[in-house]
């Protein structure tokens, strides 16, 4: 099995996570101001790693370094069978029990570094399920809202047909190339990671699971979908019934990415998400605020 490590650069260091006795790996970045804004968690889809996030090929499609600039933490982890946590977990771990860990994860990080107004998830692809899941399950207290690329609720493709590294699905991983900075495919090899088989066995119910929990969901989320996105239905319809079945969520914003392949923080056009993306956290937090507000003012006057 291929087992990408994480690439701590200046500002970035490796980070190890305790999640109920089993050790996750990952890029720990916080900003230079105390205290941060909020944390940010962002976790890679499959066959991915944390370092999916730190701008391998060019210095503007590094997530991490973007959001400490503007005053937050982030913290990109290695989710379970990725990373350090293959030694315990060489079949990797289905999405209910993923959350669980990722959760656990979640909460010793809290527990240690200043996480501002709370933790918010930023995550692509199938890093998207286990998202989804956490928030459904109320696992992270004081979480701020999601925003999920390249995951939806129904698959444009049969996943029987899915072979993640080899050609037949060039075209749904990446797209054009003329969409990635030169050198993108040279510096895979700090990306690209070997797919745990219990995380493919699961992807292939997650139509069904999704529809079993999404209306538990009760913090915003925002879904973006590139232009050249394959793996996922994203037409004006599934877009409806994805909103749909939030029906919990306070606020579900969908949007396109345009000049973007699936693989969305690796592109030229990584800054112009990840800003959106953080201008969503910049929204969770102003819509946060009346909330404590009102919780404050029945506390004083009770």
């Amino acid at each position: 099995m291929t087992v990408a490590q994480p690439a701590a650069t200046a500002g970035v260091r490796g980070i190890t996570l305790d999640a109920d006795g089993i050790t996750l790996s990952g890029l720990l970045a916080l900003p230079s101001q105390a205290p941060c804004r909020a944390m940010v968690v962002a976790l890679h889809g499959a066959g991915m790693s944390s370092s999916y996030f730190h701008g391998p090929s060019h210095p503007d499609t590094s997530f991490l370094d973007l959001a400490t600039s503007l005053g937050f933490a982030a913290v990109a982890v290695d989710r379970p069978g990725y990373g350090l946590s293959t030694r315990q977990l060489p079949q990797g771990q289905g999405i209910a029990e993923q959350a669980a860990t990722i959760g656990a994860a979640l909460r010793f990080l809290a527990a240690r570094f200043d996480t501002g107004s709370g933790i918010f998830l930023l995550a692509h692809s199938f890093g998207g399920k286990p998202a989804l899941r956490i928030a459904a399950d109320g696992m992270v207290p004081e979480l701020l809202g999601l925003d999920i690329s390249g995951c939806g609720g129904e698959y444009a493709v049969p996943l029987s047909a899915r072979d993640t590294h080899g050609r037949r699905s060039w075209r749904l991983n990446w797209g054009p190339l003329r969409l990635y900075p030169p050198g993108t495919f040279r510096a895979s090899g700090s990306v690209v990671s070997s797919i745990p088989p219990r995380e493919l066995a699961d992807a292939v119910r997650w139509t069904q699971e999704f529809a079993g929990f999404a209306e538990r969901i009760r913090v915003p989320v925002r879904f973006t979908f590139a232009e050249h996105e394959a793996w996922w239905q994203h037409d004006q319809q599934a877009v409806a019934r994805l909103r749909s079945r939030l029906s919990s969520a306070p606020r579900v914003v969908t949007d396109h990415q345009p000049d973007a392949g699936h693989n969305i923080s690796l592109g030229w056009t990584a800054r112009a998400y990840h800003l959106r993306a953080l201008g969503f956290v910049e929204e969770c937090l102003r819509w946060r605020e009346p909330e404590r507000s009102a919780a404050l003012m029945s506390s004083d006057s009770a």
